[in-house]
């Protein structure tokens, strides 16, 4: 079976959580012996043509912009697919692209779409994009041949928004990486980086306005905190906001980055604790990743942040900068226990792929490839 992908970035190593996901998932799902094509954006590639753990993907132009990018890619992406790939199902990743879902159908493909989140939730958008983005979430929930969801709570909303759609709306959650579970000296750490093991508050994603990192520095520099805190990540595109956030730089507040590899694991490994301050997310795999490295996590009280179960001490209202201070200044009394290995079956990448592809292949049982 052939698979197209499209809605992502790129892989490997292109910054996002779909990205993240698709990385992790696509050469799992190739081990079984599948054809996987991912049609990549070109600003995010630096080649037309190349293979990645067994899964081609191919660059199609896009203009890199903040609101344009994402519906033009995905439309030459679907015409490409049609014309060049010949897929047995088109992957879509986010509500998006699903908007698209009706074009891909109509071009006699089967299509399952990858419900990453409620991006009409993002703080960037104005009401016509809100728009949009809704009636991309319903395209890909009346269109598609099946709907996987990463959010729990997401998914069981959406069965009851669409209830004729429901049997083929599916909760897929993001895994985390056994690889951080081992173990990695502090001389991994950024040497560059003024911080040693157990000395600093971490948070890693992409410095825009819904992760909510304004409010973190706001909350660190109100909290009588000793440690430093690292922001791990980059604007995909520089504006005002990562702008005037990366000006609040100081001796005790880090601007770190990309990082990745062994970096980026010492930085999970070795933080006093991972906060994730989001005010949206599908399900966050920067907090998979920090519990996976045995790090304890602060997260705000959102609902796909709360679909983790970490401990009560754990979450704090969301954009309430009093309440982070207090977690901040107090984290030696906070429980933020967790049973690492309860969440490493949880979400494990390779029971996720396959059961996604178990999901997609059921497109062509008899009865089941509306």
């Amino acid at each position: 079976m052939k698979i197209c992908a499209i809605g992502l970035r790129g892989i490997p190593d292109v910054m996002g959580g779909i990205e993240s996901h698709c990385q992790q998932l696509y050469p799992r799902m190739v081990e079984e012996g599948d054809s996987l094509v991912v049609i990549a954006r070109s600003p995010y590639v630096s080649g037309n043509k190349y293979t990645y753990k067994g899964v081609d993907v191919v660059s199609v132009w896009t203009l890199k912009h903040k609101f344009l990018e994402t519906f033009m890619h995905t439309f030459f992406a679907i015409l490409y697919a049609r014309v060049f790939v010949h897929p047995d199902v088109v992957h879509l990743h986010a509500i998006g692209p699903a908007l698209f879902t009706p074009l891909a159908r109509l071009l006699g493909m089967k299509v399952v779409v990858t419900h990453h989140g409620a991006d009409y939730d993002r703080q960037k958008w104005n009401g016509l994009a809100k728009f949009i983005l809704k009636s991309g979430e319903k395209m890909g929930v009346l269109f598609s041949n099946k709907m996987f969801v990463v959010g729990k709570t997401l998914t069981n909303r959406l069965k009851k928004q669409f209830p004729k759609q429901a049997e083929k709306i599916h909760y897929v959650p993001n895994g985390m990486l056994p690889s951080f579970t081992g173990e990695i000296s502090a001389s991994a750490l950024p040497k560059e980086l003024p911080i040693s093991s157990q000395g600093y508050i971490l948070t890693v994603g992409r410095l825009v306005p819904e992760k909510g990192f304004h409010d973190l520095v706001t909350a660190y520099k109100a909290s009588n905190s000793h440690l430093k805190l690292v922001i791990v990540g980059q604007a995909d595109h520089q504006d005002e906001y990562a702008s005037t956030l990366v000006k609040q730089a100081s001796d005790s507040i880090i601007f770190a980055g990309r990082r990745s590899g062994d970096e980026l694991k010492a930085l999970y490994k070795h933080a006093k604790v991972f906060v994730l301050p989001s005010y949206h997310e599908g399900l966050p795999i920067v907090a998979l990743e920090a519990i996976s490295a045995g790090t304890p996590v602060v997260l705000s009280d959102i609902l796909p942040n709360r679909d983790i179960e970490a401990p009560k001490d754990s979450y704090f209202k969301v954009g309430v900068t009093s309440a982070l201070a207090d977690k901040l200044t107090n984290l030696d009394s906070l429980d933020l226990e967790l049973d690492q290995n309860t969440f490493l079956c949880i979400f494990n990448w390779d029971r996720i792929a396959e059961n996604t592809l178990s999901l997609i292949k059921s497109v062509f049982t008899k009865g089941d490839s509306r």
